[in-house]
């Protein structure tokens, strides 16, 4: 049995308590003075054992501190050598500011003394400029001294030098620096410090940049300083490489200071990311604040110390634990291993188990050592000589044989001599081949096998691989293969591992175990009667005919004992009872309302079906209805009398065949003779002509009787038809004109509904009449579908049809379509068609009356009607001839036995000059809204006198009815001789809202003049009134002949990336439209104009699943016309285009996480991403299969991959889904064995760019992190995918926001570009069932003008998904818009809430800080206040929640500032009538997280694109996302194009936020906020120099 266990478990095996031998660890803790303690801790671990360790660091204002200046000396730093010399006491100063204890050092640098570096010539080696030293490569000058007057002095000697190329060769003397430490004078116990001044760039190892490269050896990292501290071996060997730097100044405890100029400082920025701790300072062209930057860099650095280990024993993992938050105070877990690299740690080297490990904070010297060691205990086990059990060949030690010399085998039964050739034992009986053939023969019949992994047994008989499989899974994947069984796991069981040995799979919907009908087997109900049952025995009506089919014949026989189970004994079998009752439940409340008919009495009967109630109960609940509904008494006895009625109807008809041979046809001889055998009907029109004066007409139509004579019995359809312009000659100029055939026209059609009129269908706006219009328009839209072109019905309007009999009661339905002119014969066919048989799809319609394109219909004349008028459009037009005719014809009688007698009449209309002329007296009014009335002139020209009347009404345009002015309307009457007359209009004040408008947007209204009676006519054009120079007024101009706006315009998107617009066609001849469209969120101005000729129009190459808005003019010779009001539609999705760049985290060779970016053009919702990682070869060719991976939450972009095949290239395919299906791949290739691992692992999830609305482009590059932490068990053979976890986050649909949540729309350079974001992160280390769920919105801002209205939109996600039940959201959209210099108006869109709005309160204040005003908003309808009180060119920060009876729900925040001039005099009064404009300064560029430790990492960002301001510095805080520790600040300097801080003394697992603000001469900016958590993996030491690889 097994050797080393716990103590209960060797018991149990058999093994005595005496022999058991205990190992027990030990721990020895040694403490001194110094600046961390202990100093000496002795451990002794067991294998896999762990233990924590207390390290406190000391960390003293004023700690030993030794500071060494290295500067450049070439000629170009002449100035900064001067001024260097001048600040001896400054630096004193500075020096004794930072440590009580101190030491200072000075050496100097130029380059290699070799040529292409140095000027070889021997003038120049004696002194290459004027008053130098001779060139040099690195001298140390001044010993580190605490003797400041003495360095002063010694400092004053030194004189420039100078070399040739501009690289300096720094790296030899910062090496030379490190390494001779007793030459340079470092202290063991001290700080150290390296301040490293220059104006070049550096040269290193194998730069290329000069002959040298791949000449000189490697640098041998050794002191080559003479006894003048001048180095020796500048031209024997190379510059050192960045790492050897990293890893000497880390090994001597040096922490680098690179001051140097704006030539070079790029350089030294990146340099300095490979330093566990450095600093950059941006020197002045001549160092004169060297003295500030060596401060500032000072206090930088004691705020990053963190701690390490070093010199770890292979065998041990360390990790750093942070305690309490507080600062120098560290918990070290180590961990004894109890394997590496597939080897048992007792079996490894000694130097790889024990060893004396130093932990140490970076920035000091000193260090606890920690002398650990792996306990590999032997025991001296008891001994029995020549035992019995080893047949006396052998001892017995420790429970096993040792075998004397010529015995062999476990029990030391085998002679080494007679059986060394016998391979017979190795041959298994029934087999031929020793060892199966899978291994080799030893002596005495022992096996080994060649593949162990693979093969076992005592003659390798068993294979590893070839026990039963379940799913193509070896053992289910439940197990495990032993012996050429499976050994399941734990819960499994079966010969395959198949078999749940849980019930969960067999629980019924009661919760019971197969419904009482059956067995759990292996995870399964067997039931009694499978073929009726469900998977969990419970019947199956369903499966079987359905729950009514299934249960018929037993209600059957157990109400009425009818049909196939009347037997008892098979009625009997029925599983279930049924119940009779007097009534069945309603049909939504059941399972199931079943029917059938009984076939023995031909009654139906009623039944309902639905699960019982009790959960004890295994059956239906079936109730039927006790009476059954049986049809009535037989009628065949009418069947000889109906033969008989038919014989007689047959005689009558064959006598009047034979009778009345007189008539034209048998149906009209018969009906018309069977009275008296008299004459026929006669149909014609009463009148022969009609005269009409145009300026008499009131109506476009003319109603002319049409006569029936005869007997009035009978029903008689007549159609017509109209032709206009019948005087015209074929040569005349109109008729020449050829129309366009696909010119879309109007299409009047009336038809008779199956529908009483009433009253309320004569008024629009009734409730009756809006149902009945949208029934109509339903329907012949599906009917007129089918016709190319046709658009939808409009204009649909109800009236009478006076004079038509019974039926001149029944709804007459008139609308337009509008269709194609080429499709008239397919559109008259069509209804004539629909007409005839009473439905025009599901609409009931009465035949006999129709019309179709105002030039032809039918009337009906029903029994006893003698006159039914035509309704016959007149077609008057302006371009009509003085004198024009139309020609009425009557067509044909297609039901009905009326013969046409008269059968044409002739219109004429006459157009006369005009009696009186109305018009008004100029083109523009102007009226102040203080006078309160507009009266308005309309002028009569008298050409015959006489009294005349005209209509005048006014309507709507920019200005408002009630709420600019007050709507008229009514007829002015002039007598003889008057010639004018005056229209009074009252003008309305503006609301105090509106009054604080200074720039005013137009505001019109339109007066229109009408029916001009008495042979007037109306001069041209209406009259509009529009405001003039200032606010307060209100003119009036005519438009001149301009075109008014379209009506009716419709927007209808047609694909993806094209929306159809329709509208009504403009009267007054326009010679086309112009249609405006442009991206929501975009201003106006920037639209796009298409001209069309038609009322309709096709706009094509849009964005996809994006917001358009849309207007529409018509325009003619004199120029555009009118607007229509602004219309917005979506256009369709489409399939998603790739996701962003792929970005790879290295955790080992065999595991990654791999994430990505949403894709930049959505063009939908994503719903989904799939992942495709294969194994290729360097041709790229697939060397296995490829597996994948469905992420459905697709905010987790990510995902952890394990069990890689170890230096195997990968490529790895991401494409995301959504409603409309999966987009095109984004691809990488990966070899993770050929990237550096990142054991301490921050989780990347690289997102859509932040939008900075001001700068107007995105950023380069973007990295955004959460705290999401994935891991999968143990041995886990399945990839660890990001669970949904449980996001409870609402979606804004299209209708509720114009821009769609999650969504991308983007226009090219000069467009726009509106991106909506969220990035998602789960909370809680260790809590990876991801239940704890949070949401971090981060907002954008777009500014948009438009008409001078300034409004500032922030775009936001729905807010925290961890809100309780019931309270609101954050609210989803903050606008501010501009109403003056100190005036605001703050609105928000109503956020989502599942109870009511209580109300809102908002909260604003000063950036820069103050007091904290509050406006509560008690009235739920009401989402917008108006601030003025506020202060020009200020900073304002603005809160906006909402409230329910539950609480107030979080707060949406906005940044805003209104710019306008003020008066010099006095800076919080703005200039009178100056512009003003609004503006928010933007936040740091995208913070990136950099892990440098289990408890510090690197936070960096970009400068503000716009920073409203001189930028000072940052404030950087960091806390605790859920709570929980202080609230730590950080004060960082300058403005840099990129800044970073490294955060020390931060707690593993534990999420926290950090927030980055700007400090400018104007005050503070916007923050920038992101969310991360550092969670160790690995405990083996970091490697700075560990990137996660990004793959674009």
């Amino acid at each position: 049995g097994p050797r080393c266990d716990l103590y209960k478990n060797i018991i149990d095996y058999g093994c005595s308590a005496a022999a058991v031998i205990t190992a027990q660890s030990t721990i020895n803790i040694s403490l001194q003075q110094s600046q961390v303690s202990p100093q000496q801790v002795s451990m002794s671990f067991l294998p896999g054992e762990e233990k924590l360790v207390d390290v406190q660091v000391f960390a003293p204002t004023k700690g030993p501190l030794d500071l060494y200046i290295l500067m450049d000396f070439s000629n170009s730093m002449a100035d900064d050598l001067d001024n260097l010399k001048s600040m001896g006491k400054e630096l004193a100063s500075l020096v004794k500011q930072l440590s009580d204890d101190y030491t200072i050092g000075f050496g100097k640098f130029v380059d290699k003394v070799i040529e292409p570096q140095t000027d070889m010539r021997p003038i120049k080696l004696q002194q290459p400029w004027p008053n130098s030293d001779p060139p040099f490569s690195f001298k140390n000058v001044i010993k580190l001294t605490n003797d400041l007057d003495a360095f002063t002095r010694d400092l004053q000697k030194e004189r420039i030098s100078g070399n040739l190329d501009a690289p300096e060769g720094g790296f030899d003397a910062i090496l030379q620096a490190a390494v001779c430490g007793d030459k340079i004078g470092w202290r063991a116990h001290s700080t150290h410090l390296l301040v490293f001044s220059t104006e070049s760039a550096f040269h290193y190892e194998s730069d290329g940049a000069n002959v040298l490269s791949g000449i000189l050896q490697r640098n041998d990292e050794l002191c080559h300083l003479n006894a003048d501290g001048n180095y020796t071996h500048d031209i024997n060997q190379d510059y050192p490489s960045i790492p050897t730097l990293v890893r000497l100044l880390g090994k001597h405890n040096i922490i680098p200071i690179f001051a140097v100029t704006a030539h070079s400082y790029t350089y030294y920025e990146k340099l300095k990311d490979y330093f566990p701790i450095a600093e950059v300072g941006l020197l002045q062209e001549d160092s004169s604040n060297i003295l500030q930057l060596m401060d500032d860099a000072f206090k930088n650095i004691r705020s990053k110390m963190s701690i390490r280990a070093e010199d770890r024993p292979k065998a041990f993992e360390t990790q750093f634990l942070s305690t309490n938050g507080s600062v120098g105070k560290f918990q070290m877990l180590l961990k004894a291993q109890r394997m590496s690299n597939e080897q048992p740690v007792c079996q490894m080297d000694p130097d790889e188990k024990q060893g004396t490990m130093r932990v140490k904070p970076t920035t000091f010297n000193a260090a606890v050592n920690v002398k650990a060691s792996i306990l590999c205990p032997t025991c001296d086990c008891e001994k029995v000589d020549k035992a019995d059990r080893c047949y006396g060949n052998g001892d017995l030690v420790c429970g096993k044989c040792q075998c004397y010399g010529g015995w062999v085998s476990t029990f030391c039964n085998c002679s080494v001599s007679t059986s060394a050739k016998d391979t017979s034992q190795c041959i298994q009986p029934g087999t031929t081949e020793p060892c199966s053939g899978r291994g080799d023969c030893l002596e005495c019949g022992t096996c080994v096998c060649y593949n162990p992994e693979q093969f076992e047994g005592p003659y390798c008989q068993w294979d590893k691989t070839q026990c039963q499989r379940y799913g193509g899974f070896l053992c289910n994947d439940r197990g495990s293969c032993s012996m050429g069984r499976c050994v399941c796991s734990e819960g499994w069981q079966g010969s395959a591992c198949e078999c749940s040995k849980s019930n969960q799979t067999c629980l019924d919907s009661k919760g019971g175990v197969c419904n009482g009908q059956g067995e759990c087997v292996c995870g399964r109900c067997k039931c009694n009667d499978p073929t009726k049952m469900t998977s969990t025995c419970e019947p199956n009506f369903e499966a079987q005919l359905g729950v009514c089919e299934g249960t018929r014949s037993c209600v059957q026989c157990q109400a009425w004992k009818t049909g196939e189970k009347k037997e008892k004994d098979k009625c009997d079998e029925c599983p279930f009872k049924i119940t009779l009752v007097d009534e069945l439940k309603e049909r939504e409340k059941v399972l199931d309302s079943c029917s059938f008919r009984d076939e023995d009495d031909d009654c139906t009967y009623y039944y309902t079906v639905e699960n019982p109630k009790d959960p004890l109960v295994k059956f239906l609940d079936v109730q039927v209805l006790e009476k059954k509904e049986c049809p009535p008494a037989s009628l065949l006895w009418l069947l000889p009398l109906l033969l008989f009625l038919l014989l007689l109807l047959a005689l009558l008809l064959l006598c009047c065949w034979k009778y009345c041979a007189c008539c034209k046809s048998l149906c009209q001889s018969c009906l018309a003779l069977l009275p008296c055998c008299g004459r026929g009907r006669m149909v014609g029109f009463k009148e022969d002509e009609y005269l009409l004066r145009q300026s008499l007409l009131t109506s476009d139509h003319l109603d002319t009787p049409m006569v029936r004579t005869g007997p009035p019995k009978g029903t008689d359809v007549v159609r017509w038809k109209v032709t206009d312009n019948v005087h015209r000659s074929p040569n005349h100029p109109q008729a020449l004109i050829k129309p366009n055939p696909k010119e879309t026209i109007q299409f009047p059609i009336s038809l008779r509904l199956n529908r009483m009129f009433s009253e309320n269908l004569s008024r629009p706006d009734s409730r009756d009449a809006e149902q009945l219009r949208k029934e109509v328009a339903d329907n012949l839209n599906e009917v007129y579908k089918q016709i190319p072109g046709a658009q939808k019905v409009q204009k649909t309007a109800f009236r009478m049809q006076r004079n038509a009999g019974k039926r001149q009661d029944y709804a007459i339905m008139d609308t337009v379509l509008s269709a194609p002119r080429s499709s008239y014969p397919d559109i008259v066919k069509l209804t004539e068609k629909n007409v005839q048989s009473g439905n025009v799809h599901d609409l009931k319609v009465v035949p006999g009356y129709y019309t179709v394109a105002t030039d032809r219909g039918a009337i009906e004349f029903q029994e006893g009607v003698e006159s039914v008028d035509v309704h016959v459009p007149l077609f008057v037009k302006d371009e009509d001839d003085e004198k024009k005719q139309l020609l009425v014809e009557a067509v044909d009688v297609p039901i009905g036995i009326a013969e046409i007698g008269k059968r044409l009449v002739n219109i004429t209309i006459i157009k006369e000059h005009a009696t009186n002329i109305f018009s008004f007296l100029q083109p523009a009014y102007t009226y102040s809204r203080q006078d309160g009335v507009a009266n308005i002139p309309i002028s009569r020209e008298i050409i015959e006198d006489g009294r005349t009347q005209v209509t005048y009404r006014t309507r709507d345009l920019t200005a408002k009815d009630k709420k600019d002015y007050v709507t008229v309307e009514g007829d002015l009457s002039y007598a003889p001789g008057e010639t004018q007359k005056i229209v009074p209009v009252r003008l309305l004040e503006l609301g105090e809202k509106d009054g604080l408008l200074e720039d005013k947007q137009v505001k019109q209204f339109v007066m229109d003049l009408s029916n001009p009676r008495e042979g007037a006519k109306l001069g041209p054009g209406t009259i509009k009134f529009s405001p003039g120079e200032t606010e307060k007024n209100i003119n009036a101009s005519s438009p001149g002949g301009h075109l008014h706006s379209p009506e009716n315009l419709k927007a209808k998107a047609t694909g993806p990336r094209s929306i159809r617009l329709n509208w009504d066609p403009l009267s007054g001849n326009p010679m086309g439209y112009k249609v405006k469209y442009w991206i929501y969120g975009d201003p106006e101005k920037d639209a796009q104009v298409l001209d069309v000729k038609t009322p309709q129009a096709e706009l094509t190459n849009l964005y996809p699943y994006c917001d358009y808005e849309m207007r529409v003019c018509g325009y003619n010779a004199i120029g555009d016309g009118y607007d229509t009001d602004m219309v917005s539609c979506q256009t369709l999705e489409d399939v998603p285009g790739e996701p962003g760049r792929l970005a790879f985290n290295v955790i080992s060779p065999t595991v990654t996480q791999v994430s990505w970016a949403e894709p930049a053009e959505t063009n939908g919702n994503i719903t989904a991403y799939e992942v495709i990682y294969t194994p290729i070869d360097d041709a790229r060719k697939p060397v296995g299969p490829a597996k994948k991976v469905k992420i459905d939450n697709p905010k987790k972009r990510m995902l952890l991959i394990e069990n890689l095949q170890n230096a195997q290239t990968y490529q790895y395919k991401v494409r995301a889904m959504n409603s409309i299906g999966w987009g095109p791949f984004k691809d990488a290739t990966i070899n993770l064995a050929s990237q550096p691992v990142r054991p301490l692992s921050i989780p990347i999830i690289p997102d859509i760019p932040i939008v900075d609305a001001e700068a107007g482009d995105e950023y380069d590059s973007y990295l955004m992190y959460s705290n999401e932490v994935l891991k999968s068990p143990t041995g886990s053979k399945t990839p660890s995918v990001s669970g949904d976890g449980g996001s409870a986050t609402r979606n804004l649909s299209a209708s509720s926001s114009p821009m769609s949540t999650l969504s991308s729309n983007y226009r090219g350079a000069g467009g726009s570009f509106t991106t909506e974001t969220s990035t998602t992160y789960m909370s809680g280390a260790g809590k990876m069932d991801g239940s704890n769920y949070i949401e971090t919105n981060l907002t954008q801002f777009i500014v948009m003008i438009s008409n001078s209205i300034l409004t500032l939109v922030c775009l936001c996600h729905p807010s925290d998904a961890r809100l309780s039940p019931g309270v609101p959201d954050t609210p989803s959209r903050l606008v501010f818009s501009a109403l003056g210099p100190t005036a605001l108006k703050v609105s928000w869109q109503e956020p989502h809430c599942e109870k009511d709005i209580l109300g809102y309160c908002v909260l604003y204040q000063l950036l820069s800080g103050g007091e904290m005003k509050r406006i509560n908003v008690t009235n739920p309808a009401e989402n917008s206040v108006i601030i003025q009180d506020l202060l020009p060119n200020h900073s304002y920060l603005f809160k906006v929640k909402g409230q329910s009876q539950e609480g107030w729900g979080p707060e949406r925040e906005g940044v805003i500032t209104i710019e306008s001039a003020v008066d010099p005099k006095s800076p919080l009064s703005p200039m009178p009538g100056s512009p003003f404009t609004l503006s928010t300064p933007s936040a740091p560029g995208p913070l990136v997280f950099t892990a440098l430790s289990p408890d510090s990492l690197q936070l960096s960002w970009e400068k503000p694109r716009k920073p409203n301001g001189d930028i000072l510095g940052y404030v950087v805080t960091c806390e605790q996302l859920h709570g929980g520790g202080d609230v730590r600040s950080f004060q960082v300097n300058g403005d840099s194009s990129e800044t970073s801080l490294t955060v020390p003394n931060l707690t593993e697992n534990i999420p926290y936020k950090f927030k980055v603000q700007a400090r400018t001469t104007q005050g503070f900016g916007p923050e920038r906020e992101g969310i991360i958590t550092i969670e160790s993996q690995d405990g083996s030491k970091m490697n700075p120099t560990d990137k996660a690889l990004d793959i674009n």
